[in-house]
């Protein structure tokens, strides 16, 4: 049997076995959310030894090259020695510069890295406080602000929206693997209709793609639809009435659950050359897809990006 050894401590496990599964049972302490890849929680780094990757393309060369895995894509193929993610050590120290509630439970932070962070809109990154890691996406914009900005739903389960609730400036964080996205500004189509849809805080990937869209002067219409729980909780709708006043092709909806069936019920295209971005919860972009491929938007048009329903 392969063994798997991580720092002092080594066992023995199955060949053939998930990597995290038996960092788990062995009592290592390795955050995860997904265990589909996409949320970067679970980085490794394998120092030795050899392991199956289901999803080799989720990470970059250069953080495959430096030896980084996604524990929970990996398979034990033989002996392995694995280092796991130290926040302190791997990790972007970080400062909570600002920590504002939009609404009744969302919170908007503002992080400041001690060094510079390349990023792309509509990426997320992992957030770290404690032992506690979490993806979210980043609704600033870059080159705009030298902090980055989160959109934190805490009416949701998990542990880091529960340390959420209780921040405040200055406290300390640790920033993990930045994570690739599907969603981006498709600066290839300047003239095409934008149709960008939100559910909850699905809206903080779509706030920094809106703002690079209208930084490049998107030629075509956009419109942003919000879908919230309940009214009051279109937590950017101030801000999103003023750009709307200040930039005309740009529209924005509100709706609530109830509104929002009637909305999806109804639509229709008003271009076949619309790119649309949803970003949300499963049954959220499972039912936009639906609709919009029933009302004729091509496959390759509708950009799409899911929140993980579950933390640890």
């Amino acid at each position: 049997m392969p063994k798997l050894e991580v720092g002092a401590s080594a066992w023995a496990v199955e060949s053939g076995s998930n990597l995290l599964d038996n960092l788990l049972s062995a009592g290592q302490v390795v955050p995860f959310s997904c265990r589909a890849g996409s949320c970067h929680a679970c980085l490794v780094r394998c120092l030795e030894g050899y392991v199956k990757d289901a999803l080799p393309d989720a990470l970059t060369a250069e953080e495959r090259a430096e030896g980084w895995r996604l524990a929970c894509q990996c398979q034990i193929a033989g002996d392995l020695r694995v280092a796991v993610f130290d926040p302190k050590v791997d990790g972007i120290p970080a400062t909570l510069i600002a920590v504002d509630w939009l609404s009744v439970d969302v919170v908007r932070l503002r992080v400041q890295p001690e060094r510079p962070v390349r990023y792309q809109p509509g990426q997320s990154i992992v957030l770290w406080v404690g032992g506690i890691a979490r993806s979210y996406s980043i609704a600033s914009l870059p080159g705009e602000a030298v902090w980055l900005e989160f959109h934190i739903d805490c009416g949701r389960p998990g542990r880091f929206c529960e340390v959420a609730r209780g921040f405040t400036p200055g406290d300390k964080l640790s920033l993990g693997a930045l994570n690739p996205s599907a969603l981006h500004y498709p600066a290839d189509r300047p003239d095409s209709p934008l149709l960008l849809l939100a559910s909850g805080s699905g809206l903080a990937p779509l706030w920094g793609i809106l703002h690079e869209a209208l930084r490049q002067e998107h030629a075509g219409p956009i419109t942003i639809v919000h879908r919230a729980r309940q009214g009051g909780e279109h937590y950017l709708r101030t801000a999103l009435d003023a750009l709307v006043a200040e930039h005309n092709g740009l529209s924005a909806e509100y709706l609530d659950k109830e509104t929002w069936e009637s909305w999806l019920k109804g639509f229709w295209l008003s271009s076949r050359h619309t790119v649309t971005l949803a970003c949300g919860s499963p049954v959220f972009i499972e039912a936009v897809s639906r609709r919009l491929f029933m009302a004729g938007l091509p496959r390759g048009q509708l950009l799409t990006e899911t929140f993980v329903s579950k933390a640890i």
